[in-house]
């Protein structure tokens, strides 16, 4: 008969599955697992689980300094993911781009970028992202987090040369589908890393955290473009595109310093080397929890053994598993069918809507501003309100702000309309940055099996990228003059 001392929640996911069973009753100091020289006991883990969850925030931060900074630096990764999606959605509305990349429209008097060039420009990212995401599953699992995320930087590396060097539209969409392999392993290496590192009460933060990372890259990406708007050559969009080399040299390094996961290492076996990793992550007044920490993930590792055999992409669609696939493909999703589409490419929108480029850029600049205060205000509306509630209002908040943006389209006549519009894709992606947004992506690597969790993330990430697709093909063909025109 077994019994748990935590459950396996959102929350708290990683609680010890302890086994009540006679043996273990009367003999608490049952082996667990011995590799060499290593060995550890039942009642070590048991220590190391109460431990865990007496742990404050304010502890957790003072015992696990390098394991907060390690989270941090590795998901800086996906700066770069959230630079490009707002640099390639914006640089539809850039002039000298446009000029150099699309057709000119009579109707207009301005030259545009193809809806279907701007689908395929949208969309590769996308899919390449998939084929990246799907590799990296199968890379940690094998060799581990830092040579997967050595991988992703090197990619990214090469993949960058052929945006910037490419004078035809077709170029620009192949340099676009090459650059998403290496940001599918960023986007599913941060919170699964962060998730394995962090203890309990950290871990929803550092997970949430990857959200701002994507904000700031758009931050980022806003600001840069704002900046070369007035240049009147091809560098006005090629400085944008080479900038994002001057990430490599910095995650090269942390690449080569970058702690292994001790989780991974306990799955391998290589005890002796988990708690040399997790003695890298602590303080030193919490070094003595090293070895009963590592006792606890093998505990847990083995008890996941019993309940969940195997390791594939196809385990994460058995028995228990499912339910947590299916909570963690839904948290991604919710991402897209919200209408994110309007705050990756709002600069575009604005543009449609009547509004000059500068302007455009303008709101665009202070829309992702607005995003990274979002997101750090959702760490604290997290702990008071719950990620289940706060989920579901923001989906609610932003139906009705989508709803109020398309009834005031039917006013064209006023000039005071486009304004408002464009207020409400603020307070959209507002809305967006303190709910959906880093909820969706905690809620993945929380859920998921501590022996399905990187497979986890990636297929969750995976539904995300399917159904960003499926928008960007459309989204296009609604704003484009030469399509749809639907405008608001």
């Amino acid at each position: 008969m077994e019994k748990t001392i935590s459950a396996h929640s959102v929350e708290h996911n990683e609680g010890l599955a302890m086994h009540d069973t006679r043996d273990e009753k009367n003999n608490p100091s049952i082996m667990l697992g011995h590799a060499g020289s290593w060995e550890a006991t039942l009642d070590e883990a048991q220590a190391a689980n109460a431990h865990e969850h007496a742990l404050t925030v304010r502890q957790a931060l003072k015992s696990y300094p390098w394991a907060v900074a390690w989270s941090l630096v590795v998901s800086l990764s996906i700066i770069m993911e959230g630079y490009d999606t707002i640099l390639i959605g914006s640089l539809y509305a850039y002039p000298t781009y446009a000029r150099r990349f699309g057709e000119y429209q009579d109707a207009t008097q301005t030259y545009q970028i193809p809806a279907r060039w701007q689908s395929a420009m949208g969309s590769g990212p996308q899919a390449g992202a998939i084929v990246g995401a799907i590799l990296n599953g199968f890379i940690i699992q094998r060799f581990g987090y830092r040579p997967a995320f050595l991988l992703g930087v090197v990619l990214m590396a090469a993949f960058v040369m052929v945006s910037f060097f490419g004078m035809s539209v077709e170029l620009q969409a192949v340099g676009q589908i090459l650059c998403g392999l290496p940001w599918g392993i960023f986007a599913t290496i941060g919170p699964a890393y962060a998730s394995e590192l962090c203890p309990l009460p950290l871990r929803v933060y550092l997970t949430a955290y990857t959200n701002m990372c994507f904000a700031t890259g758009q931050l980022i990406g806003a600001g840069v473009l704002k900046s070369f708007i007035e240049w009147d050559n091809d560098w006005a969009w090629r400085v944008p595109f080479a900038l994002q080399w001057l990430w490599i040299p910095f995650l090269f390094v942390a690449c080569v310093f970058m702690p292994e996961s001790p989780w991974y290492l306990v799955r391998k076996g290589r005890y002796d080397e988990a708690e040399k990793s997790v003695l890298c992550l602590m303080a030193a007044h919490e070094k003595p929890q090293a070895k009963p920490l590592v006792a606890l993930m093998i505990h847990t590792n083995e008890t996941e053994e019993r309940i969940s055999e195997g390791t594939s992409y196809w385990d994460c669609f058995k028995t228990v598993d499912i339910r947590r696939t299916e909570i963690a493909c839904v948290s991604f999703l919710g991402q897209i069918t919200c209408g994110a589409q309007f705050a990756y490419s709002a600069t575009y929108f604005f543009q449609q809507a009547g509004l000059d480029s500068e302007t455009s850029y303008n709101l665009n600049l202070g829309g992702t501003g607005m995003a990274f205060c979002g997101t750090i205000a959702s760490w604290f509306l997290m702990r008071h309100i719950g990620r289940r509630n706060l989920y579901l209002a923001g989906m609610s908040l932003m139906s009705m702000w989508l709803l109020i943006i398309g009834a005031l389209a039917t006013n064209t006549s006023n000039p005071a309309v486009k304004w408002v519009q464009s207020i409400l894709c603020l307070i959209w992606l507002l809305t967006f940055s303190l709910t959906v947004g880093p909820i969706g992506w905690a809620i993945p690597a929380e859920v998921s099996s501590t022996r399905l969790r990187s497979k986890t993330v990636v297929l969750a990430r995976t539904s995300y990228y399917l159904a960003q697709i499926v928008a960007n093909v459309i989204q296009p063909y609604m704003m484009n003059p030469s399509a749809w025109n639907l405008k608001g």
